[in-house]
């Protein structure tokens, strides 16, 4: 047995006997994470977390042939691991995908399979946790973005066009023509992958400055999807340590998803085995939700919820407020707390350019997004009732 499988076996033991939870149990090794591929043999004996891709239906696409490719989607299950070493991380997300799709530099309507991982800048507390959908104002948080996509050689900086040309513009033939496409794939950007921070939609900002020193890669095979990404534990914009949040996110380029039309999880508590601290994090966000479901529901019919939210069931698809077709794959319920009690603690600014201009899901006041929503400052318990309704919101499971 090797070293790196004892050291794996024996922490995955001694975190199961102290954390039996749902959070994705990240094991100690000495090597170089950042160079395990999507496919590397040490990803076997790691311990695997399920976790759940819902689609994201807060916002309403404009795009007639994506959303009907989209309608009524089903829920994807996916596995996580992570392994860690005293300076990076490394993820493993696998996820299934019944076809490849690579996107292509030379086409405008033909997108890639992708996916991203996403963590808060802040994360001690867990009742405001950035809004899961590229953070909330005030709530930053960073994604790593890796996409399925072909070479592409222009521009490649180095300003020598004439290896731009295609071969039918160059004088050369047999041999010549060979050695001119080897220069030409030494000098093409043969990987997309980012890292952005952000602050809620249209606020990305990618990050160009060589701070963030993260890697990733993807592999296709058995119908689906291993992408990995590696990254500092510490650097300008984290610091993680002993447990913290991860969301991830899936596109499906054959389902033309792109953007904010993908697949989304929830906040995801990681534990770094060795470490002390974040049980009470963990706690939170795994502890399962107490409430009265049909009388969540009742509240939620009685107090207007139905006029301008889409509730499968309940109301009619609508862009007056954002959807809550699966609100409760995707978010935890302290967000949904706080969304209830307070509005303007996080404001979904993807609003629906299709919408009505008398009816806005929120108002600009002073540079700041003011939600339309009044607060409901209800007792203890129909508060949790309605959290727990609003939990059940949520696609099957395929």
């Amino acid at each position: 047995m090797t070293k790196l499988k004892t050291a794996l076996l024996t922490t995955t033991l001694v975190a199961s006997s102290v954390m039996a939870s749902n959070a994705v149990l990240a094991h100690k090794t000495d090597r170089d994470v950042t160079k395990l591929a999507p496919t590397s043999k040490a990803w076997s004996y790691v311990k695997a977390t399920t976790i759940y891709l819902y689609p994201q239906t807060t916002i309403r696409f404009n795009d007639k042939r994506a959303n009907e490719l989209n309608e009524n989607p089903h829920a994807k299950e996916a596995r996580v691991k992570a392994i860690y070493n005293g300076r990076s991380i490394a993820f493993l997300l696998e996820w299934p995908d019944g076809t490849k799709s690579i996107q292509k530099g030379c086409k405008s309507d033909v997108y890639g399979d992708g996916f991203a991982v996403q963590l808060p800048v802040n994360y001690k507390d867990a009742s405001k946790l950035p809004y899961i959908g590229m953070g909330s104002d005030g709530r930053p948080v960073v994604i790593h973005l890796q996409k399925a996509a072909q070479p592409i050689y222009e521009p490649n900086g180095n300003g020598d066009v004439g290896m731009q040309q295609g071969t039918l513009n160059k004088n050369k033939f047999g041999k010549e023509v060979e050695k001119f496409n080897k220069e030409v794939s030494i000098l093409a950007v043969t990987d997309y992958q980012r890292s952005f921070i952000s602050e809620g939609f249209r606020s990305m900002t990618e990050i160009k400055d060589g701070s963030e020193k993260f890697s990733a890669d993807m592999a296709y095979g058995n119908n689906g999807w291993k992408g990995k990404v590696a990254r500092p534990l510490k650097d300008d914009y984290l610091k993680l340590n002993g447990a913290f949040p991860v969301a991830f996110a899936t596109w499906d380029g054959e389902r033309l998803q792109r953007d904010g039309l993908k697949y989304l999880s929830n906040w995801i508590p990681v534990k770094l085995v060795g470490q002390n601290g974040g049980g009470k994090l963990v706690e939170d966000l795994t502890k399962p939700v107490k409430g009265d479901v049909e009388n969540g529901k009742n509240l939620v019919q009685q107090n207007g919820c139905t006029g301008c939210h889409y509730i499968p069931g309940l109301s009619q698809p609508s862009a007056m407020a954002p959807g809550l077709a699966n609100i409760g794959g995707y978010s935890t319920a302290a967000y949904l707390k706080e969304s209830i009690v307070e509005p303007n603690a996080v404001v979904v600014p993807g609003y629906n350019r299709n919408a009505h201009p008398n009816t806005p899901w929120y108002n600009v006041v002073d540079g700041k997004r003011v939600s339309t929503m009044p607060p409901y400052p209800l007792d203890d318990k129909s508060l949790n009732d309605m959290v727990a309704y609003l939990k059940t919101l949520k696609a099957e499971v395929k």
